[in-house]
């Protein structure tokens, strides 16, 4: 199993994007690009690909480790890390307890509006009555 395999399987099972894979090597002081990233999730016979070496690699892990557990002086636990993925972190209290009031309707939420209620079940020709 090449480093490459490694990248892509921590990538999907942590559900990360590139953006996010950029900004945790950032906490290591590990520059990259997104398009230098993508080459390191190619294929291995596209002519675009890159090996992933240990450098970057090991980079990405020490970062994901304070991505996940914080550092020495504000610890996190890496559940609260992993709910706070894709959540505006809240600046003080008083914002939390104004946050559902405030906040964006999610995607679902826009759906179920769209719903007409007046309309009943669908009926469809092909059925059998039972």
């Amino acid at each position: 199993m090449t480093n490459n395999d490694i990248f892509k399987k921590l990538r999907v099972a942590l559900m990360l994007r590139d953006d996010e894979i950029v900004e945790i090597l950032k906490l290591v002081d590990f520059k990259i690009s997104k398009s230098e990233l993508g080459a390191f999730f190619r294929k291995d016979d596209h002519p675009n690909y890159l090996e992933c070496g240990d450098q970057i690699l090991r980079n990405f892990l020490n970062g994901l480790v304070i991505h996940l557990r914080g550092t020495k002086e504000n610890p996190t636990t890496p559940a609260e890390a992993l709910s706070k993925k894709g959540k505006p972190q809240q600046q003080n209290s008083s914002n939390k307890s104004n946050s559902k009031v405030n906040r964006k309707p999610s995607f679902k939420e826009q759906q179920l509006k769209r719903i007409n209620k007046d309309l009943g079940p669908t009926k469809f020709k092909n059925k059998k009555k039972s």
